[in-house]
């Protein structure tokens, strides 16, 4: 197993006791007030309740704004190194166009090296971009430094690019091509295009909503950023950043900093981050593609984040398609990710899914098709869906900060010398499929099986095991199937309600041959192909009885449908025994009975 020490940015104590931060709880309004003028740099992942899903997170968050409508457009017609408009509250001063007065303005033409500027304390401004293209060289293309709401509304069947300075001042207030101070909508059906030449694409500094349109964004650090939220809720957004794809980067009041994702298309290719909440990351509906940091064949940076989808507080996974293929961990949230019916598949350099506390799994299909660890969180549980993993070390694997470091054969907390920490691994329903080079389930606590389906093609080496488990390993339903190598056996203690048998076969049997355990009567009640070499086997499931014996065959056929090599049913034929077994009894040299 392979455990890492993770470091947390220092807080005030006194705010991680006043108050649970969004997304931990939505109750006690006076702790989470008093808790809204501290600084939100991190967070106690165990306070964090990752059952909640995307609704009740949503709810505790501020409310996104709404997008306000066009009126009677002004006409500003953009010729060159000038403009030109008849409109009250606009004044043109060489290549610098100045909206002082709330209303709309139907914006066309070019502007080589000049800027539009909003100037409108508390007002709504809209921008109707019909065929607008506007360069600086100086600063923004657009900068809203006084507004109340400002709106970008793309002419349906126009062509909008907006282009910036290719540097700015160090602590400069406006710093993004497109930039607002105060809320930014952007929406209509056509095309804007956005090049951040001196820092992020689009930033706004209260919150970003993208509700239609398509958007194309390049940008030398950040490509979308919105200091209280960045909500996207339909349209096409591609996003190539030097910095963070995404992101919402309210640290100081806990009902802000989020992302969320209803619908639409996002895809991000980025340096840093894919998507990076402060606090909550909610996906429920739209299609996601993150590659960060080069893609998990890139060995994650030091000193560079480069995770696919980020969150300080809840990361939750309702609805949508989700992809990401990262050099650091895939899916990652300093408190806890909860996967509420999404269809999620990713890749990782590091950390496949990575939580500092719950990881859950509901009504969801994850796949992590590459990594060197596969889920990981403090609390990992699977109530229903389907989670697949292929890792190069452990497949699963709760740990945590506290967890101890490698066995070292001495006598510690748990069997084989491991301590038993605050850890656990729990599987009530759903399937889940694990392809490991490392430990196969691995629980630096407890494991839990009572129902479901378990299928672990575990370690050919034999400082590994297909499972592992310091605490107590409990199984009293499902069905559970873990082939491996010998040396690190472990199976379910003798005290599990369900049956279930360990069998270490005198010779490794190689990829693909088929197994088939048998009771007395020369009923198969198992019938298992393997993924890779093995020499033990552990399987659990109603059909076996505590204290029966059962022979494991080498041959026979596979039939119906399998699961990670688990088939539906199997016929004897001309097989060969090669173990018969007691269920419930330890493998040799291998650890299991009472934990």
């Amino acid at each position: 197993m392979r455990l890492r020490k993770r470091l947390i940015a220092a807080v005030s104590s006194a705010v991680l006791a006043a108050a649970l931060i969004a997304g931990c709880s939505s109750s006690s309004t006076d702790s989470t007030a008093a808790a809204e003028t501290a600084a939100v740099t991190t967070v106690d992942a165990s306070t964090v309740d990752g059952t909640q899903d995307a609704a009740t997170v949503l709810a505790a968050d501020k409310s996104a704004h709404t997008t306000a409508e066009a009126g009677t457009a002004a006409d500003i017609t953009l010729s060159g190194t000038s403009a030109t408009s008849s409109a009250e509250g606009v004044t043109v001063d060489g290549s610098t166009v100045t909206i002082t007065a709330a209303g709309t303005y139907r914006i066309s033409g070019t502007l080589t090296d000049g800027q539009i500027v909003v100037n409108a304390a508390d007002a709504t401004v809209v921008l109707i971009l019909d065929g607008a293209d506007i360069t600086s060289s100086t600063s923004a293309a657009i900068a809203a430094t006084e507004v109340d709401q400002l709106v970008v509304q793309l002419a349906d069947g126009t062509t909008n690019t907006l282009s910036d300075t290719s540097s700015y001042a160090e602590g400069a207030d406006v710093n993004a091509a497109l930039f607002s101070a105060g809320d930014l909508s952007i929406t209509g059906g056509g095309t804007l295009a956005v090049t951040g030449n001196g820092n992020d694409g689009i930033a706004s500094k209260d919150g970003l909503l993208v509700a239609s349109g398509t958007v194309t964004v390049s940008a030398k650090d950040d490509g979308l950023r919105g200091k209280d939220y960045v909500v996207v809720d339909g349209g096409t957004i591609t996003v190539t950043a030097g910095g963070d794809g995404v992101k919402a980067d309210n640290d100081e009041d806990t009902d802000a900093g989020y992302v969320s994702v209803t619908a639409g298309t996002l895809t991000v290719t980025s340096a840093g981050d894919g998507i990076d909440a402060a606090t909550d990351l909610v996906v429920t509906g739209g299609t996601v593609a993150v590659v960060s940091g080069g893609g998990h064949g890139t060995a994650p940076g030091e000193d560079v984040s480069a995770k696919g989808l980020k969150s300080g507080v809840l990361t939750v996974l309702e609805g949508g398609t989700i992809t990401a293929d990262s050099s650091d961990d895939a899916v990652h949230s300093d408190g806890a990710v909860h996967f509420n019916g999404a269809t999620v598949t990713v890749a990782s350099g590091d950390d496949g899914v990575h939580a500092e506390g719950q990881l859950i799994i509901d009504e969801s299909t994850v796949e992590v098709t590459s990594a060197v660890e596969g889920l990981e969180g403090a609390h990992i549980v699977l109530n229903s869906g389907a989670a697949s993993v292929v890792s190069s070390d452990d497949g699963v694997n709760a740990a945590g900060n506290d967890s101890t470091e490698e066995d070292s054969g001495g006598n510690g907390g748990g069997p084989g010398g491991e301590q038993v920490g605050d850890f656990s691994v729990t599987v009530g329903g759903g399937t889940l499929v694990i392809d490991s080079e490392g430990d196969g389930l691995d629980s630096n606590g407890v494991a839990t099986i009572t129902g479901g389906t378990v299928v672990v093609n575990g370690p050919e080496r034999n400082g590994n095991g297909a499972l592992d488990v310091n605490g107590t390993f409990s199984i009293s339903g499902g069905t559970l199937v873990a082939a491996g190598s010998s040396g690190m056996a472990v199976a379910p203690g003798t005290d599990s309600e369900q049956g279930w048998l360990s069998a270490t076969l005198d010779d490794t049997v190689a990829a693909g041959t088929t197994l088939q355990i048998v009771d007395g009567d020369g009923t198969v009640v198992a019938t298992f192909v393997t993924g890779k070499s093995m020499q033990n086997i552990v399987y659990s499931s109603s059909a076996i009885t505590s204290g029966t014996s059962y022979s494991v065959y080498s041959g026979g056929t596979a039939d119906g449908a399998s699961t990670g090599g688990l088939s539906a049913s199997g016929t004897l034929g001309s097989a060969t025994e090669v173990a018969t077994v007691t269920a419930g009894e330890a493998p040799a040299g291998g650890r299991g009975g009472p934990r």
